[in-house]
């Protein structure tokens, strides 16, 4: 049997700050823009890897969530704890240098971690974490 990781769910409340970050910063291309009832969900992913991909949605969009649970949804995207993913790339100081001179909020500068791996963080425009690490 062969699973692998098909797509993944941000949430992100402004769809056009987080085209400029995942298409134009990270470089990831636009798959799917969906729009619904003055929502929109857009699928994006890295080049070459049409497989895997990235929905960017409307954080409160179900409705089974109650009023209460988007309050709370919305104080933790706010403050950067309701969601986040872990990148790679082969370049990873050269990656940081392009993220930190644009408009993104850098976390963590590149750093070699006891754990083994060296990585960098920032968050998007929603405050969602992307942690980025070098390959080897």
């Amino acid at each position: 049997m062969n699973i692998t990781i098909h797509q993944s769910y941000l949430p992100q409340d402004d769809p056009d700050a987080a085209l400029a970050f995942y298409r134009d910063a990270l470089g990831f291309e636009v798959r799917n823009d969906v729009g619904y009832n003055g929502m929109r969900w857009i699928t994006v992913g890295p080049k070459g890897q049409p497989d895997t991909s990235i929905v960017l949605h409307p954080p409160a969009a179900d409705p089974g969530i109650t009023d209460e649970e988007k309050r709370v949804i919305t104080e933790m995207m706010a403050k950067g704890t309701y969601a986040a993913v872990n990148l790679a790339t082969d370049d990873l100081d050269g990656l940081f240098e392009k993220l930190q001179a644009g408009d993104v909020e850098v976390v963590q500068e590149p750093t070699d971690q006891p754990y083994g791996i060296r990585d960098c963080a920032f968050r998007d425009p929603a405050g969602n974490m992307i942690r980025i690490q070098q390959t080897k």
